[in-house]
C-alpha cells in the first residue's frame, strides 16, 4: 500500500539548496558524460536514419525488418534531443531507458551473449542517469528527498 508523504519535494528544499547543488567538478563531469553518450546515441540515431548498410545487416540478423529501421532512428533521436535539452532531460532519460531495455530484450532474444552484448544497454543507461544525476540539481533534490523520506 502506497501513502501519501507531505513531506516529500520536487524542487529544491527550504533547508537549502547547497546541500543539492553540485560542485563544479560534478557538475562538469556530469555534463561530459551527458555529451558522450547523447553523441554516442546519436550516431547510433543517424546511422538508422541513414540506413547505412552495415546497420541494416545488423538490424537483420537481429531480427528487425528493414522498414522498421527507419521508426528505430526516430524514436532514438527524439529520445537523445529530450535528454540533451535540460528541461526535458528527466525525460528523455527515461525514454531512453525504455529504449535501452528494448535493446536488451532484443540481444537475450537472439541469444547474444551476456556481459558483451545482452548487458551493454545496461552499462549505458548507467551513464545516461549518472551524467544526469551530476548534472541536474532538480534530480538530486528529488533524490535526497526520496531517499531520506
Amino acid at each position: 500500500m502506497t501513502t501519501f508523504n507531505p513531506h516529500l519535494t520536487f524542487g529544491p528544499s527550504h533547508t537549502g539548496a547547497a546541500a543539492v547543488t553540485p560542485s563544479k567538478g560534478a557538475l562538469w563531469t556530469g555534463r561530459v558524460l551527458s555529451t558522450i553518450i547523447a553523441l554516442l546515441l546519436g550516431f547510433d540515431a543517424t546511422m538508422k536514419l541513414l540506413q547505412i548498410p552495415p546497420v541494416m545487416s545488423a538490424s537483420l540478423k537481429l531480427g528487425y525488418p528493414a522498414h522498421a529501421v527507419f521508426g528505430i532512428g526516430v524514436v532514438l533521436a527524439v529520445c537523445v534531443a529530450l535528454y540533451a535539452l535540460p528541461r526535458t532531460a528527466v525525460l528523455g532519460a527515461l525514454l531512453l531507458t525504455g529504449y535501452l531495455g528494448g535493446a536488451i530484450a532484443t540481444h537475450v532474444r537472439v541469444g547474444d551473449p551476456l556481459l558483451t552484448h545482452a548487458l551493454f544497454p545496461i552499462y549505458v543507461a548507467a551513464v545516461v542517469w549518472a551524467g544526469l544525476v551530476l548534472r541536474d540539481a532538480r534530480l538530486r533534490a528529488f533524490l535526497k528527498s526520496w531517499l531520506n523520506r
